[in-house]
């Protein structure tokens, strides 16, 4: 679809050239190794899903009938108040892989409730062929079912319509189905309504769909990935792809990859990434607009959706990861140019990331409970608030960024006493642990299991002055007890058996677990942590750990749960300057600044030419 501008997007294109002759090899090979890196599914496993979704689909109208049946409704109107499913994410964009999950939005009549969507349908579910899981999230901000169907993992959420029955032919593009909704069905509509509005904004969907399959690829690589954490998430990815293929209209996907890391590398944040201009509605509902509201001016990379309500789809970033995604555009920028001359190939931009390897000092942040539901909840509820973690340490004297990771570990641990209870939820699992079985600890007194969840920040450190003497103190207590307050305001938090701790690591002492096989340079024996009494009083530690049976006199006294001071050697690393990793400001200044191909202006692109 074409404007009567004649143009997709809010600028006019950078080039409507086709792609050159060079572009189209790389755009081929670009291709195969896509297909090299497994990121395609089968033909099999492509008929698979839509088998399933043909089920889900007959499901969801058996639902609203027998609902619509139970609230009066005649057979005939029970039959004709339908039902439909609409699908979202990497699914209704076309780019997923193998295993990747299925949004599905269930779009009922307005006489089907959500209390009906989680009581009944959720147990229909459970009679249908191939379920192996079921699970409600009621309570969720966009409350979900997560379910798994002959392997396909799908995700359902619902939305209830202001109509008395849902044709076959529906469409939600209409923003008039929005009136007289609660703001969960608004929520839950936006998916499905965004991705459709991506569709029609791109020039060509095949090439927009190879370009986005790439960078999808690349971010996840690199661990830039995840909304939550304060990186861009997919709806942030589809975005941006379909803005760079706005400005490229006629250009491959090799060409689409190329301008993308050069145009996003030379961006004048906080300018938005729009693909439309933002437009207002029937709703009295909040619109994206930072000459009015104070919350909008402070995103630091805002990109918008396309549907209305339009809404930042980044407002987690921070300034720490604003400059970590700067550094691997940069980096991907030259990568792809290499690719381009020919001194490199596809496979280097999708190297993994060196997020263990890059940091000198990293903090570790362990959730734990003694139970697989509740450890789910609440290392949900700590990983959601890391974000004000890193804007906290931001704030630190002498602390260049905190780079938190994208995903946190998981670990069950059995433990045959309470002391080793305590050393693991203070992340520390002796090899003994980490070996036993639950059979080794049935009918032990005092014996239990715990479900932990580490998550990872790097910090980079501003080098030593020159002619300094001595360690230097970092005093990050401050962030880091505010965090412990800020996630034990969780209405659903229990001291008891919920345990919290936040605790400082050098590099060398990072467990194995967060390497591939293979990936970690042989190390110096770690010397064996202290047991026995006092073994919790350690001064990198904000201990909380989850113990029934806890006594004051096993936990750390108040002036005692913070992080003082950090000490740093003046010993540098191999890689470092003056002590300290730098890779905001040795490695990546050493790569040239991204330029576009002569003629092409990437002003044009936010209008600012």
């Amino acid at each position: 679809m074409t404007t009567e501008k004649g143009y997709l997007g809010v600028t006019p294109p950078i080039s409507t050239a086709d792609s050159t002759e060079r572009e189209k090899e790389v755009t081929a090979t670009l291709m195969e190794e896509l297909r090299r890196q497994n990121t395609f599914e089968s033909v099999d496993e492509s008929r698979l899903r839509e088998s399933v979704l043909g089920r889900v689909a007959a499901v969801v109208k058996k639902f609203v009938y027998e609902v619509s049946l139970s609230r009066g409704l005649s057979e005939a109107a029970a039959k004709a108040a339908g039902g439909k499913i609409f699908t979202f994410g990497s699914y209704r964009l076309g780019v997923h892989g193998p295993g990747s999950d299925i949004d599905t939005l269930c779009v009922v009549p307005k006489h089907v409730s959500r209390e009906d969507f989680f009581e009944t349908f959720e147990k229909m579910l459970k009679d249908v062929e191939g379920i192996s899981e079921v699970s409600g999230v009621p309570e969720a901000f966009v409350p979900i079912i997560k379910t798994k169907i002959s392997g396909i993992p799908l995700d359902f959420l619902m939305a209830r319509l202001a109509l008395s029955s849902i044709p076959d032919d529906l469409s939600l593009q209409d923003d008039n189905l929005l009136r007289n909704l609660d703001e969960r069905c608004v929520r839950s509509l936006g998916g499905s309504r965004v991705n459709d509005e991506i569709l029609r904004l791109v020039p060509n969907v095949e090439v927009y769909r190879d370009s986005l399959r790439c960078i999808k690829l690349w971010a996840q690589r690199r661990a830039i990935y995840s909304n939550v954490n304060g990186f861009f998430g997919g709806v942030a990815w589809a975005i941006l792809v379909a803005r760079i293929c706005q400005l490229y209209p006629n250009a491959l996907a090799g060409a689409i990859v190329s301008r993308f890391f050069i145009i996003m590398y030379q961006w004048s944040w906080p300018q938005p990434v729009l693909l439309k201009q933002i437009e207002e509605g029937p709703l009295q509902v909040r619109v994206w607009n930072p000459k009015l509201y104070p919350a909008d001016r402070s995103h630091r990379m805002p990109i918008i959706t396309p549907a209305y309500p339009a809404m930042c789809s980044t407002h987690n970033v921070t300034a720490s990861t604003q400059m970590i995604v700067t550094e691997e555009f940069k980096k991907g920028a030259d990568i792809v140019d290499k690719v381009i001359v020919g001194t490199a190939s596809w496979s280097e931009l999708f190297q993994k990331h060196d997020f263990f390897h890059k940091y000198r000092y990293y903090l570790q942040v362990i959730a734990s409970t003694a139970g697989p539901e509740t450890q789910i909840k609440w290392a949900g509820t700590v990983e959601s608030r890391i974000r004000q973690l890193v804007m906290k340490l931001e704030y630190v004297d002498s602390l260049i960024l905190a780079h938190p990771f994208i995903k946190g570990f998981d670990q069950v641990s059995h433990c045959s006493t309470e002391e080793e209870v305590r050393q693991v939820a203070q992340g520390q699992i002796s090899d003994a642990v980490a070996k036993r079985t639950e059979a080794e600890i049935k009918g032990i007194s005092g014996a239990s299991t715990v479900y932990s969840t580490t998550f990872y920040i790097g910090l980079l450190i501003e080098p030593k002055p020159l002619n300094a003497v001595g360690p230097r103190k970092l005093d990050i207590s401050y962030p880091t007890t505010e965090f412990s307050k800020l996630v034990k305001m969780w209405e659903k938090y229990d001291e008891d058996s919920m345990g919290l701790v936040v605790r400082n690591i050098k590099s060398s002492a990072l467990p194995d677990y967060v390497f591939d096989e293979g990936e970690r340079q042989p190390k110096q024996a770690l010397k064996r942590p202290k047991t026995g009494k006092g073994s919790g009083k350690s001064s990198h530690t904000s201990p909380d750990m989850p113990n029934k049976k806890r006594r004051r006199s096993d936990t750390m006294q108040d002036g005692e749960n913070t992080i003082p001071g950090l000490s740093f050697s003046s010993a540098p690393l191999p890689g470092e300057i003056n002590g300290v990793y730098a890779p905001l400001n040795r490695a990546v200044n050493e790569i040239r600044t991204p330029q576009l191909p002569l003629g092409e202006n990437a002003a044009v692109a936010t209008g600012a030419q």
